[in-house]
């Protein structure tokens, strides 16, 4: 056929336009095609990817195939093995964090789910692939410790903060600090210190990402968090009604205020399907989200439903179970893909860095 020859360079020119999900830079320019060999109609390669990018391993490989299938019909087998591309994450701000994307979860407003997603995005995306750290800057309301069982406390080393492991997962929390039942009554001074303590003194190592479940409402916290650190962006979590939705934009509002981009909104508590009759009931209201992320032109990330096994398995302190629940987990895993796809689409539409030396 009169499709061309194939050799590696001719693979490795047609896979440059492919971007890595991670930089929105050419996965060849960042020397992650290797492996390349070409036997009669068969073509094997191996394509090295980030944990970053772990949800959209599969769609990257997917387009992958589909420019070499179109470049090249005859072509019997294509052969694209994965593999893992090593790239650290540099130094973010002046505390010395070694995290690639810092997610902070807000809400306007207590009592719509936020600290359940924030565990949520954490979890769907360490199950994913990647590295991620959770902490939970609730400092009045601290549910994480709850959320996911766990009881102890952080210990310290070389001056250092030693955050909680969850199954290889860091978590940090006031929770683990202050007893169950005493109310933190503290001024924005108090906050930022020890905002600083989680941040720039514990050993979180290098992540992909740190989830922050901020306090709701708009306050000190997400100040001092945007004056330390550049926030990757945040997640604003509401439910359906028109009062929640009212505070999600003051949230929103806030968050272009301390020049946090806003990632998405998550609807939660949209609707509740009778596991009985399977007739869905919009006990909140639906789409409220939804219509306001599009009114305000910030992406929509999903919504989540109401459902038993999310408040017994939270409960319980087994959050992490919710993935193992074939009604809810899909929409969480959707979610979790929502956010690495709409921060590879806004880094692919970032105009390209010159000059980048790949280590």
């Amino acid at each position: 056929m009169a499709d061309g020859p194939i050799d590696r360079s001719a693979v490795t020119a047609e896979l440059d336009t492919l971007l890595d999900p991670e930089t929105g830079r050419s996965v060849v320019q960042m020397e992650q095609v290797s492996d390349v060999v070409v036997d009669g109609d068969m073509l094997r390669l191996k394509l090295a990817l980030t944990t970053h990018s772990a949800p959209l391993w599969q769609e990257t490989k997917a387009a992958a195939e589909k420019l070499l299938r179109e470049r090249w019909p005859s072509l019997q087998t294509i052969q694209i093995d994965l593999g893992v591309h090593p790239r650290p994450p540099e130094k973010l701000g002046q505390v010395g964090l070694t995290v690639k994307s810092l997610i902070a979860v807000g809400s306007g407003k207590g009592g719509v789910g936020k600290s359940t997603l924030a565990a949520s995005l954490a979890i769907g995306l360490k199950r994913a692939g990647c590295r991620v750290g959770l902490l939970d800057a609730d400092f009045y309301g601290p549910s994480i410790p709850h959320l996911l069982g766990i009881v102890g406390t952080p210990r310290q080393e070389d001056n250092q903060v030693i955050p909680v492991d969850h199954d290889g997962m860091p978590v940090m929390s006031i929770g683990f600090l202050v007893p169950p039942d005493q109310a933190i009554v503290w001024r924005g001074p108090m906050l930022h210190n020890h905002m600083t303590l989680f941040l720039a003194q514990t050993r979180w190592g290098d992540l992909d990402y740190l989830i922050v479940d901020m306090p709701p409402g708009t306050g000190d916290v997400a100040l001092s968090l945007s004056q330390m650190l550049p926030v990757t962006g945040t997640v604003i979590v509401c439910t359906p009604q028109q009062v929640a939705l009212l505070d999600a934009v003051k949230a929103i509002s806030m968050m272009g205020t301390v020049k946090i981009p806003v990632l998405g909104v998550v609807e939660n508590m949209s609707g509740f399907v009778c596991p009985d009759c399977e007739k869905q009931y919009d006990i909140f209201g639906s789409g409220g989200a939804k219509a306001k992320a599009t009114e305000l032109g910030v992406p929509f990330l999903g919504e989540v439903p109401i459902n038993l096994s999310i408040r017994t398995l939270g409960d319980a302190g087994r959050a992490v179970d919710v993935f193992e629940d074939e009604v809810v987990a899909p929409y969480l895993e959707r979610i979790c893909y929502r956010l690495v796809r709409s921060l590879a689409d806004s880094r692919a539409a970032a105009p390209p860095l010159p000059n980048l030396t790949v280590l």
